[in-house]
Parts: structure tokens; sequence; C-alpha cells
């Protein structure tokens, strides 16, 4: 692998997150693009995640952050925003062993915080994101899990890659180095990927070809949610090709029957998805699902379909999605479910803190080729991070669909009508809960 360039404008929108440190950022840079017989091989043995290879090069003096990076002044401190969120290791690790956890603060310093004593979670630290510099957090027990709006390689979609000489990483150009900086990267793939999939501009019956699965390896892409409205679109045939071909480049999938579980530094995460558009949810087979789940990990994620689209508020659809998905959700959270991961509505949505949960009703679309107005070509990342099992942050990143197919972040000023948006409806949402 080769290291690709850090630009200082990413470096910049990275550096606002509270979620990340300078080695998942340096994590960011490894992998380039590959051909497709060394996409299932990407990782590096031994190496259990992107942060412990960025570990590793810094260990080895591959990478250096010099004093001209935008993360200087302080070598000694992963800046985030206005102050430190996680202190470096004092001394690099030992490249032939696992690395080890970072040193406790400085004398004089308190210890680290422990997970238990971290407050939970308001409206007013995700809009705007809280500052874990602030909470003394010991970082070896940080993982971050990144979510993205609808994934549907469709359409314009994949005309869009074929008038590029099938080139399969242009819709992730532009937001990959994020998405595999995380421990986790989850997305809801609603085609099927399957190899006589037509081209086709038009129409409601979608389907993805086998290649893109090298956007989602470039992506680091681990775990994608096949419960939708559209996976079923070419039967049962097609299903079972986009399972296979997961499995074969390492990518999980998760649906109503399958956990997917991932580790991340001797923490499990559980995957669940579930899907109420056509038809409702099987609540009683729902909540059995996730009772079953629930001791098998440490951290239970669950991401559903559901919902009226094109609306800042959840709500159902009469005849299309049925399920009130609060109701859904406060199910699910009653069930033992720590996060839940909402989309389908092609808008961004209203998050709710219910029971110290964090439910996410919609990403917006993330790669989708709803060029006809702004709120179909606007999402969000979400960005989660797990201090041990708790989630302690939570903070959304706009983005804007180009050329049909691929969606860039929104820096800045340019970001911020999105956001606001989803404050507006989150705070809307809490009202009218609360006069229930």
């Amino acid at each position: 692998m080769r290291l690709a360039p850090l630009g200082r404008r990413f470096a910049a929108r990275l550096g606002a997150a509270g979620a990340l440190t300078v080695l998942a950022l340096v994590a960011a840079c490894l992998t380039a693009p590959e051909s497709p017989a060394s996409l299932a091989t990407r990782a590096q043995p031994g190496l259990s995640s992107s942060r412990d290879q960025a570990t590793r090069l810094v260990a080895d003096g591959a990478v250096t952050l010099g004093t001209d990076s935008p993360f200087a002044p302080d070598a000694a401190v992963l800046l985030t925003g206005e102050g430190g969120a996680w202190p470096a290791p004092e001394e690099a690790p030992d490249s032939s062993g696992p690395v080890p956890p970072p040193s406790p603060p400085a004398s004089g310093l308190s210890a680290f915080l422990p997970a238990e004593d971290v407050p939970p979670l308001t409206l007013d630290e995700i809009f705007p994101p809280r500052d874990l510099a602030a909470l003394r957090l010991d970082p070896s027990r940080l993982r971050v899990l990144v979510a993205t709006g609808d994934v549907i390689p469709a359409r314009r979609v994949d005309a869009a890659v074929r008038e590029r000489e099938d080139d399969f990483l242009f819709p992730v150009a532009q937001t990959a180095d994020v998405l595999r900086a995380a421990d986790l990267t989850f997305i809801n793939l609603e085609a099927p990927l399957i190899s006589d999939c037509p081209l086709h501009r038009s129409g409601f019956v979608f389907c993805g070809r086998p290649g893109f699965v090298q956007a989602l390896v470039h992506a680091g892409v681990d775990v994608a949610g096949l419960e939708n409205n559209h996976i079923g679109n070419y039967g049962g045939r097609g299903v079972r090709a986009t399972r296979e071909l997961l499995k074969e480049y390492q990518i999980d999938y998760a649906d109503r029957h399958t956990l997917a579980i991932r580790e991340v530094r001797d923490l499990r995460f559980g995957f669940l998805a579930f899907n109420g558009v056509g038809s409702a949810i099987d609540r009683r087979a729902m909540t059995a699902a996730i009772q079953q789940a629930r001791p098998q990990v440490d951290v239970l994620v669950v991401a559903f379909h559901w919902g009226a689209e094109y609306t800042s508020l959840p709500r159902p659809a009469p005849g299309v999605a049925p399920d009130d998905p609060v109701e859904i959700a406060h199910l699910a959270v009653d069930a033992g479910v720590d996060l839940i991961i909402g989309n389908h509505p092609h808008w961004v949505q209203a998050v709710e803190l219910y029971e110290g949960r964090l439910i996410t009703f919609a990403h917006g679309n993330f790669i989708f080729d709803q060029m006809w107005s702004l709120p179909t070509r606007q999402g969000v990342v979400g960005r989660y991070a797990f201090y041990d099992d708790r989630l302690v942050g939570a903070e959304f990143l706009p983005v804007l669909i180009e050329d049909s197919a691929q969606p860039r972040f929104l820096d800045g000023e340019e970001g911020e009508p999105v956001l606001e948006r989803m404050r507006v409806a989150s705070q809307s949402l809490a009202e009218r809960l609360a006069g229930r």
C-alpha cells in the first residue's frame, strides 16, 4: 500500500470532530485504490483495526506529525476543536507486539474518567457535538462507529460508473477516507449486486453490479444492512448473490434473522436490521431477536428501514410503511438496543434520546441519484463514539450528492443548514413527545 497525502482541508474537517484521534486520521490515508484481486485482504495481518495499523505506522516512523501539521502546535495532544480529545502515547509502542494502552495522564492530573461517570448525552451536546476533550477519556477504550444514509448503486449511479470506464470507486472518492478511519463502518445497501444488472436510468426495480463491492471495500465498510424495500427486487437469487459477494470480501451483513458481530479491541458490537416498508414489522419477532442477541454482544446496534418519505419528522406512511417509527424505536430500546440507525425517508430527520439511548430516525441519502431536490441530495454520516459500551458522543457530518452518484462533505457554513434542520426537527419531536 502507499500513503496518500493528508490534505489540510480534509484534516481540518476531521479536526472539528470530537470522536477521532489523529491516529485514526492517519488510518484514513492507509488504503489506496487496490486491484480487485487484493481487495479482500486489505488489512495488514495481525492488526485488528485501522487504528492499530495507524499506530504501527507512527511507531515505525512511516508517518510523522510535523510542526506544520494542522494538528500542531502541541504534538503531545490530539486536537479536536479547541482542546485535545485524547492524550497521545508518550512512547512509541513496540512494533513487534500488540499496541499497548496509553499512559495515564501526567502527574497532578486526574485519572481517566470511568465509563459509568460519563454524563449522559443531551440534544444540546449533539447540536453542536460534545467536546470529548473535556471528559478525560482513556483513548484505548474509545471505539468509533460511522453509519451512512441510503446506499443505492442503481439507475444513474451505475450509469455514472459506466460512463467513467467502470470506475467503481467514483461514488466514494470524496468520502472513503472518513468512513474507513472509523473502527466500524455500517451502511444500508438498498439494491442487490448481480452480474446481469442491466443499464437502467429510471424505474423502481433496482440493482447494482458486483464491481460496486470495490467501493464498499475501499470505504472500509464492515457491515451492510440488507433489510429494505429494494434488496429483493431480483428475488431470492439477487439476495443470495449479494450475501455471497459480501462474504467473499469479508463484509458482514445483518438482517432480521442474522446477527452480525464485529469485535473492536475486545468489545463486541452486534448488528441487526428490520424492514418496515411494504409491510409492518413483526413486533413480537423483532423483540425476540433483540432479546436473543443482547447477551451475545456488548453493544447492540439495530438498523430500521421505516416511515414516511420526504419529511423531517418520523411518522408512518399508511399503506406503505404502516409502523410509527417512534413506537418501534421505543419498543426496540426497551428490548435492549443501544443505538438505532434509521433510513428510508431520503431526508435527514430528527434524533431522539430515549432511556439514554440514541435514535437517529434517518440519515438521508448517501449514494443515490435523487438529484431533483436539495433535501434529497443531502444526507449525513453519523459518527458515534463509544467509551467501553456507553455512547458518549454523536456527531453528524453533512454531505451533498454531486453528479448523481458522488457525495462530498459540506464544510463549515455550507453544512450548517442540514444540521440546523436536524436540530429543529429533534427539538420539535422532543416537545411533542413530552406533551404526550
